[in-house]
This record gives C-alpha cells, sequence and structure tokens, in this order.
C-alpha cells in the first residue's frame, strides 16, 4: 500500500494504510452527544446521547448544550468502544467534528477528540458536519446490504440549520449547487409547529399529525426564488399570518384543523424541496439522487422523492432513519475516506461555526 502522512503537533511523521482501519469517531455540533466506531467503512458501534433539557425553551440553549456534552462525552464514548468490542489501542484515528455548529458544543468533541489522539499517538481527522450528512448515504452495515450511491451523485441535505444541494464528484469532492437564501426547511417545521403549540423539534410531530390530514385543505405561500436556490421565510410568515386571521373568527381553530395544517404545511415544504431538486436533475443530466439531514427522515419527502424517482427514472437513494439526524457513524465514514487519502488535521485545528 502507498504511504501517507500526519501531523501530530509540528512533527510529521509516516504511517502505512494498512487494513484494516478502526475510526473512533465524535460529534458534538449541536445537542446530540454521539460516538461510533468505523472499521473499513463498516458500523461496529454508534451511539447517540440527546439533551431533553432543551424542550422546555423552544429550541436549543447553548450553554446547556456545552455543558451536557461534557457530561456525556467520557462514557458515550466508553460505551461506543465496548459496543464495538475494541479497546482504545485498536483505533487508528480519530475523527471529529469541526463544525459548523454551536461553538461551545463543538469545543468539547474537538478538545476530547485532541486528547486521545496525542494519548495514543494517532492522527486527528477534522471532518465538515454537513459533508458527514452527504457522505452517510455510505455508511456500510454488516447485517443491512443497501446499494450506494454512483458518482456523479446529487444530494438533498435538508436539516434544521441548512437546505442545500450538493454535487458529489467523489467521496471527498463536493460543490454546493443550491443553498437557501434565508432560512432552512427545517426551522420552516420548528417555527411553525410552535405556533402551533408543538414543542420542539416540532417536526417529527408535524410528521405523526400529516399522515391523518388532507395536504390540500389550505395553501400556503411558495416563494419565488432563481436558478438553485431556496427560501422559507415567506412560508413561515404567510403560516402566522394565515393563523392570526383563522384565530380571530374561532379561537379553537388550530385545535380544531391541527391534522389538516399539518399535511397542508408539510406539503407545501416537501413541494418546495421536490421542485429545486427536480431542476437540478435536468440541468445536471445526473440521475443519482438521494437526501440526507434530519428533515430526510420525514415520512411525506422520502415517500414523494421515491415517486419522482420512478416517474424520471432515478436511481434513489434514501439513508435509515438512524442516520439522518446527527450522529458520529457519518462523520466516521467520513473521517475513514479521508483517513484512506491521507487527510489529517494538525492538533492546532480548532472548532467553527461556520464554514
Amino acid at each position: 500500500m502507498p504511504e501517507t502522512h500526519f501531523k501530530i503537533t509540528e512533527n510529521i511523521r509516516k504511517i502505512k494504510v494498512t487494513m484494516p482501519v478502526t475510526i473512533l469517531a465524535l460529534e458534538s455540533s449541536c445537542d446530540d452527544t454521539s460516538a461510533a466506531v468505523i472499521r473499513d467503512g463498516f458500523v461496529l458501534s454508534s451511539l447517540i446521547s440527546g439533551q431533553n433539557v432543551h424542550m422546555a425553551y423552544g429550541g436549543v440553549v447553548p450553554e446547556l448544550a456545552s455543558r451536557a456534552h461534557q457530561a456525556n462525552i467520557v462514557p458515550v464514548v466508553d460505551q461506543a468502544l465496548k459496543q464495538a468490542e475494541v479497546t482504545s489501542g485498536d483505533i487508528d484515528a480519530v475523527a471529529f467534528t469541526k463544525g459548523p455548529g454551536l461553538l461551545g458544543s463543538l469545543l468539547v468533541g474537538v478538545s476530547f477528540a485532541k486528547g486521545f489522539a496525542l494519548a495514543k499517538k494517532i492522527p486527528l481527522i477534522e471532518v465538515n458536519h454537513l459533508q458527514a450528512h452527504v457522505l452517510s448515504h455510505f455508511i456500510l452495515e454488516k447485517d443491512a446490504a443497501r446499494p450506494v450511491p454512483g458518482f456523479p451523485f446529487l444530494c438533498l441535505l435538508v436539516s434544521g440549520g441548512h437546505t442545500q444541494i450538493i454535487l458529489l464528484k467523489s467521496h471527498l469532492e463536493m460543490e454546493t449547487i443550491g443553498n437557501t437564501i434565508d432560512d432552512a426547511a427545517g426551522e420552516a417545521f420548528d417555527k411553525c409547529g410552535k405556533l402551533m403549540g408543538f414543542t420542539y423539534p416540532a417536526g417529527p410531530l408535524i410528521d405523526q399529525f400529516a399522515v391523518r390530514g388532507n395536504k390540500d385543505a389550505f395553501r400556503f405561500a411558495k416563494p419565488s426564488v432563481r436558478g438553485l436556490d431556496f427560501s422559507f421565510s415567506g412560508l413561515k410568515t404567510s403560516f402566522l399570518y394565515f393563523l392570526q386571521e383563522k384565530v380571530k373568527t374561532d379561537s379553537n381553530f388550530i385545535e380544531n384543523n391541527k391534522a389538516d395544517l399539518c399535511a397542508s404545511l408539510q406539503n407545501t415544504i416537501i413541494q418546495i424541496l421536490i421542485e429545486k431538486i427536480v431542476k437540478a436533475a435536468e440541468i445536471t443530466g445526473i440521475s443519482e439522487i438521494g437526501i440526507a439531514g434530519g428533515v430526510s427522515a420525514n415520512s411525506g419527502l422520502r415517500r414523494i422523492i421515491v415517486e419522482e424517482g420512478k416517474k424520471r427514472g432515478w436511481k434513489v437513494h434514501i439513508p435509515p432513519v438512524r442516520y439522518t439526524t446527527d450522529n458520529a457513524a457519518m462523520v466516521g465514514i467520513t473521517g475513514y475516506y479521508k483517513y484512506l487519502s491521507g487527510d489529517f488535521s494538525d492538533h492546532d485545528s480548532i472548532p467553527q461555526a461556520r464554514m
């Protein structure tokens, strides 16, 4: 095998890329503390510790999130190693989320990764959180064989903080060809859900109610944005004004129409997303299409993109729901491919809220 290089502090040392390659991965970009062990692209373990403390505030409180990460990261890593049936001495590299995310939360994961790597004298691999979401399609599981995308590959990345269309030419060569100009789709779900009295996060609750509702019951504003970019701020405003008008004449309007409201709102968001990915596929001529990110767990979006794929001759790729939300397995698979390419990080790497 060819030799590659990594840096430990200021020294450059040579290692040989040999099989198996075992990666310890850490994800702490927001309110989930996650650790995973990946060996040769296969998941050996993947654990997530959530933070229910934020539900009372209608969103993530950064200071509370960082404190919870500090309490959770050691036991989560310990259990990830035990479930994978490996020891710390079996780890070849540590992959961690550098950003984007909450700075205090990221700092916990970055600091732990540095300490672990220094103690074991193994390389560090910094990972872009958004790139990791996209590469969740390439996570392998020994007991759950599923096809992985071919290249070039178009991925609709939809989460609470990001809505993008990304073109992949290889595992590590990506280009953003569409982006939100204001709010993300996940934010639209959560903010509109809050208006209906849902707790945070509202997306899963809206999905549950939407199954029982009529998606054509109400109409909300769909923004007109050029090219492949998105906008959701107008939809949130439209939804707010609509509810205000209806509640004036019927104080129980939301409660009496909750299923239809959820179905109509969800349908509007999905149609905005689908129209753009259809346009991107037409422009690029690419037929390998996927979705990723927390909102890709939405049952309506998953169903509609499969239907569009059958209609348009796409090869549609949808990650398992467990790999749609923030998780360390996606960081690990990204770290694995970066390890193979010799893309390692210095110990002066710092977390970044925006990347």
